[in-house]
């Protein structure tokens, strides 16, 4: 099941994107055939009469077609998939035998690695196969190798394609999150890849907070940020624990500052400071959010927290598996994070402390008016095809059939999604399209359900997690390490509040969403590194001044140069 975990994160060095760049261009003009478009040299001069296209969205090749990738495959998918069904293989599967039957479609992979689609091992294959020019029909890449292969000619353009193949449902589930995605895949005008849509919605950030200790405190859940300092302060001072020592911190962050448990993003937010995303500044221009104003005020506020004792003297050393034992132990009574934060870290406090009870509750203002959440763009993955592909069509009607066959009218989603045996065999299909609000979706069919007293009538996704709820609810030794479901999609969970950003308008999403720019490759890991060392250092104590001496550096060290390089894109992309 999937509660806002799929994530994948281009982890390519300067390096590696240098001499790929490089390799590209030699091998371009040595594996682009002229003329007919390579398509003779694609289909290996096979004497084989080629397949009709059946024009209709989930039409079948007769005969069939083969179509390559290349991939990774996870721990999740050989443990808990292929480990548990012994009948099936990653080349041999449910998904594969779908495809084939309903598509014909063969699905090939040139070569498999295990690990996941960020370990070192996948980067460093995949660089290899893209600087040869070798490629696969279809090539799943980060951003930066979009932009690299697109510039050497090696693509497809899929803009009429991807009008013409893909089906309605797909086209919405696609522009769930407006134009971003398509944005990010297309130059000079041009489609050059189907983007594997990733939630940014599922990024969403939560205040979790420790309620049994604000019943026993008398508090009430935060309304403003004032309130959010007020709780920090009590769970410091106040002995929540009730064991007669100041030992308890008020708010738990971890070394890095930022991400889905523990991070700073929805605190910040609550200051009107968005670090780490570009924002239009009103007049059509994008800034850098690290080094507004309001990131000042933000940091002023927890370097006042750091000093009262509320939060660990130690964080600046600490990750977030560190920070979670103290969770764990009782020691931290609110974070802020993505609504999965009740499954890890918090059920780890819950396992040692029966009576320990957290819930989600919205991210909040200093003013008290609605805040905005900010979203960083999430999708990181597209799947390329390369030029001269005899059927360039083909990868769209492998999204037309996952979305259908998972969430469409003719769903079978406990065979193809997430049956009882193994809840992430959709991994088993090279392609994994899914609607963005899909959680927030199950979320309002379940709670719909419970208003009505009858949850008969659920299906697909809800009623597999309804079924978690009542297991939860029994009481049962299976049961108790479900409380984390509860809170995500029970009366009270984050779910709900995803529900209301949603209803409420409230997302600040991230514009900049193309590939790296040649500065950003050059400079944006120092330039990370220089700002996340200094914001920890005025957090323990350092003079909030040093701020403003932070921004003229990132500014002369490259960041003037990234935020022009950033507003040429923008640009382009509204012509």
């Amino acid at each position: 099941m999937n509660t806002g975990t799929r994530k994948g994160q281009s982890l390519l060095k300067s390096t590696s994107i240098l001499l790929l760049s490089a390799l590209l261009l030699s091998a371009c003009s040595g594996k682009l055939e002229s003329g007919n478009g390579g398509k003779e040299a694609a289909a290996g001069n096979d004497p084989k009469p080629s397949a009709a296209v059946d024009e209709s969205p989930l039409g079948k090749y007769d005969p069939p077609i083969e179509l390559s990738f290349v991939r990774d495959l996870s721990d999740v998918v050989e443990n808990n998939v292929l480990g548990v069904l012994k009948d099936e293989t990653i080349d041999n599967n449910r998904w594969t035998k779908l495809y084939e039957d309903q598509l014909g479609i063969k699905i090939k992979y040139n070569w498999i690695v295990k690990g996941s689609q960020t370990s070192d091992q996948y980067l460093q294959k995949i660089n290899v196969t893209l600087a040869s020019g070798d490629l696969p029909d279809v090539t799943p890449v980060n951003a930066t190798q979009l932009k690299q292969l697109a510039d050497s000619d090696q693509l497809e353009d899929m803009t009429a394609l991807y009008e013409k193949y893909a089906s309605p449902f797909t086209k919405k589930v696609l522009s769930g999150e407006g134009t971003s995605v398509f944005d990010a895949a297309t130059f000079d005008g041009k489609l050059m890849a189907i983007p594997s849509l990733e939630s940014s919605i599922e990024r969403s950030m939560y205040i979790w907070i420790r309620t049994d200790w604000l019943e026993k405190l008398g508090m009430q859940p935060p309304k403003t940020m004032a309130d959010v300092l007020a709780i920090s302060e009590a769970f410091a001072d106040k002995d929540p624990d009730g064991n007669g020592k100041k030992d308890t911190y008020g708010l738990g962050i971890t070394k890095d500052l930022w991400g889905g448990a523990m991070g700073l993003e929805g605190f910040m937010a609550g200051y009107n400071a968005y670090p780490n995303i570009w924002l239009d500044d009103g007049t059509g221009k994008l800034v850098y959010g690290s080094i507004q104003p309001e990131v000042k005020k933000a940091l002023q506020v927890l370097q006042d927290m750091a000093k009262k004792g509320q939060l660990d003297q130690e964080f600046g050393v600490k990750d977030g598996g560190k920070v979670s034992e103290l969770i764990s132990a009782g020691k931290i009574g609110m974070e802020y994070g993505e609504q999965w934060n009740s499954i890890w870290p918090l059920q780890l406090n819950r396992d040692n402390d029966p009576k320990a009870q957290w819930q989600a509750f919205p991210i909040v203002s200093e003013s008290g008016d609605t805040p905005k959440v900010p979203l960083k763009f999430s999708t990181t993955r597209f799947f390329a095809v390369k030029k001269g592909a005899a059927h360039p069509e083909a990868v769209i009607k492998l999204f037309n059939l996952h979305v259908e066959k998972n969430w469409g009218e003719t769903a079978e989603f406990d065979k193809y999604y997430a049956p009882p045996e193994a809840e992430s065999v959709w991994q088993l299909s090279p392609v994994t399209p899914y609607p963005v609000t899909k959680n927030v979706d199950a979320f309002r069919e379940i709670d719909a359900a419970r208003k009505a007293g009858d949850f008969s009538t659920l299906k697909g996704e809800a009623k597999t997690i309804q079924e978690k709820l009542e297991s939860y609810a029994s009481g049962s030794t299976e049961g108790f390490s479900l409380w984390g479901w509860e809170r995500i999609y029970g009366e009270q969970g984050s779910m709900g509040i995803a529900d209301q950003y949603i209803k409420n308008d409230q997302f600040l999403q991230e514009k900049f969403v193309g590939a790296p720019t040649p500065t950003m490759v050059e400079r944006k890991t120092t330039l990370e590194k220089q700002q996340n060392e200094m914001f920890v250092k005025i957090i323990l104590g350092d003079p909030i001044d040093k701020f403003d001496q932070f921004v003229k550096d990132w500014k002369k060290l490259g960041g003037d140069q990234i935020t022009q390089e950033v507003n040429e894109w923008y640009a382009a992309t509204k012509k």
